[in-house]
Formats: C-alpha cells, structure tokens, sequence
C-alpha cells in the first residue's frame, strides 16, 4: 500500500514535525523494487492499519517527544541507522505489526556472521523477517538508448556502492539469514518469513530527470530526482535568469521526506543563492540540493531534488558501473 509520489508528497505534507514526517515518508513511499523481484515487505496488513497509522502519526505529530527521544542520539551519524531507528519506533509502538527483536546478531565460532534487522509479528500470527535498506542511485548509461538499463548502471554518488551489488548482498545473504542453523540456535520461534524493506531514490540526468526504460527489477512509481554535472549546472544557471527559487544543500540526514521552509529561511537562502551557486560550480564531490518555490499562500515547498556532480564524475561512474559482471 505504498504511495505514489504525488500521493506520497500529500501524506507527508499533513504533518509539521520533520521527524515525524521522516517516518511517514519511510512507511509509505514506493518500493524502489517491484513486486514480485523479491519478497517485499508491507508495513500494514490492511486498509484498517492504514488507516490507524496515520490517525496514530497525527497524535504523534502533536507530541513528538518521545520520538525525538529515540532517534536523536548523537551516536545516529548514518542516514541507515536513522531510518532503522524510525522503523524500529513504528514497530514497538504503532498500529500495526509488533516487535518482538531488532538488530539480532548470527555468530559463528565467535565471529558475526550477519545481523538480522527486524523480528515482528502481524495480528495474524505471521512471523516475518524485515531487512531494511535506504539507497539513493543516480543512474548513469552508457550512451547506447538501445540497451535497457540495468541495476549496475545505479551507482552511489560517491562510486562505493552499487544497486546491483546491494542487491545480490540482501536477496542471497541477508534474506537467508532466519533460515540458518545458527539463528535457529537462538530460540527465536518460526516458521520466519523473510521480505525486503526497500526504499530511497533514483536519480537521472537532466534537470528534467532524463526518461528512460529503468532496470526491470525497479518498482515503477519508485521516486525520482534529477542529476547534473558542475558545468551543466553552471549552463543552467545562466540561462534561468530571474529564477526566484531558494537552493537548498541538503545535508545527508535530511535526505527522507521532503523539507519546508518559512519565510525569514527562504529569505536568508535566496540571498545567499549568488554563494550556493558559485560553491556547486567548482564542487569536489556530489552535492544533494533541493529546489523551493513560494506559493500563492507565500508558503515555500520543494519542488525537486538532485545532485550536483563534478566534471569528471560520468567517466569515473561510467567504469565504476561497467566493471559489472
């Protein structure tokens, strides 16, 4: 019961908190895979679970303190570690599935072998076992529009992952993990039926976000955002003058839901717009930014998402992605 991403802007837009709106984003944005590539897991068991997690996120909203309490801790560092602490509070309190362990480590001979996310329970007794995965790809082709696109061709924005590896690792390892002798050794009561948690973002080339055929193994209303290198952006910019956009950068753990701002931070953004523009330009490394519009209602809302790339980075990808079996 994932959401479009016109629905999914909707839900989250409901909510003021941004924590709060960080784990409504993670309940209900689009699978990045489709159904059917692998097991994937459902946050509700039906319309009525639904329904109650977003009466349930409303409350929530009002007081978020004991949220806050769980998932600001300084040693959350990692944008993965702080979306596995949203799920975690969802599933120890909300409507929905109970928890009945989080972060269950497999050894062997002393040696950690694997870590199993989630343990919980539905209200129908089914036991299942969640691997969580947050990831954001820019996809990067080859230059030949005839070839499909593949899942190797969705890099990291900085070369050290890639979607097809991550993959492989969660369906052939980590979904596995419930079904080995040493988890049965635990004591944790089966039978456990393993699914995949897999949300985030894929990026493309072009301020228009470049269409393509994406890899057959992606959901297809997964979330979209848009890529460019440092030159194009620079090309862009002179051509869009009298853009009265606020560019935001967007520091990796604001990198879930979708951000607003009031009026004295739009302020202050656009006038720093001239410096923001001038550091993307010469950038080192892939910069996440956010685009805000003012509405009629003088309200600022982000109207998209994408990375800012250096020159040389197309050619480092390119290899990066082509070194796929």
């Amino acid at each position: 019961m994932a959401a479009g991403a016109s629905e999914l802007t909707r839900l989250v837009d409901r909510f003021d908190d941004i924590t709060v709106r960080d784990l409504a984003w993670l309940l209900f944005a689009p699978d990045l895979l489709r159904e059917g590539d692998a097991t994937l897991a459902h946050p509700f068991a039906s319309q009525a679970e639904r329904d109650a997690t977003l009466a349930w996120l409303k409350a929530l909203d009002a007081s978020p303190q004991s949220l806050h309490e769980h998932t600001r801790n300084p040693r959350f560092t990692r944008l993965g570690i702080y979306a596995e602490s949203l799920l975690r509070y969802f599933l120890a309190g909300g409507p929905a599935a109970r928890l009945i362990a989080a972060n269950v480590p497999l050894r062997l001979q002393r040696r950690t072998i694997g870590e199993c996310d989630f343990l919980l329970e539905t209200a129908n007794d089914v036991r299942l076992h969640w691997e969580l995965a947050v990831k954001f790809y820019l996809h990067i082709g080859n230059g030949d529009a005839s070839r499909a696109a593949r899942l190797s061709d969705y890099v990291g924005p900085n070369l050290q992952d890639r979607f097809d590896l991550k993959h492989a690792r969660l369906v052939t390892h980590q979904l596995a993990l419930t079904s080995r002798a040493e988890f049965a050794a635990l004591g944790f009561e089966g039978p456990w039926r393993a699914q995949l948690f897999i949300k985030g973002r894929l990026f493309y080339h072009g301020l228009a976000g470049e269409r393509i055929d994406a890899a057959p193994e992606l959901g297809a209303n997964h979330l979209r955002g848009w890529w460019l290198t440092a030159s194009e952006w620079r090309e862009a910019r002179a051509r869009a003058s009298g853009d009265e956009r606020a560019w935001v950068v967007q520091p990796r753990m604001a990198w879930l839901a979708s951000r607003r701002l009031d009026a004295s931070d739009a302020e202050s953004l656009i006038a720093e717009s001239d410096d923001i523009r001038t550091r993307l330009e010469t950038t080192a490394s892939p910069t996440m930014i956010a685009a805000y519009l003012r509405d009629d209602a003088g309200n600022w809302t982000e109207e998209s998402r994408g990375f800012i790339v250096p020159d040389d980075w197309p050619e480092r990808a390119r290899a990066f992605a082509a070194s796929a079996p």
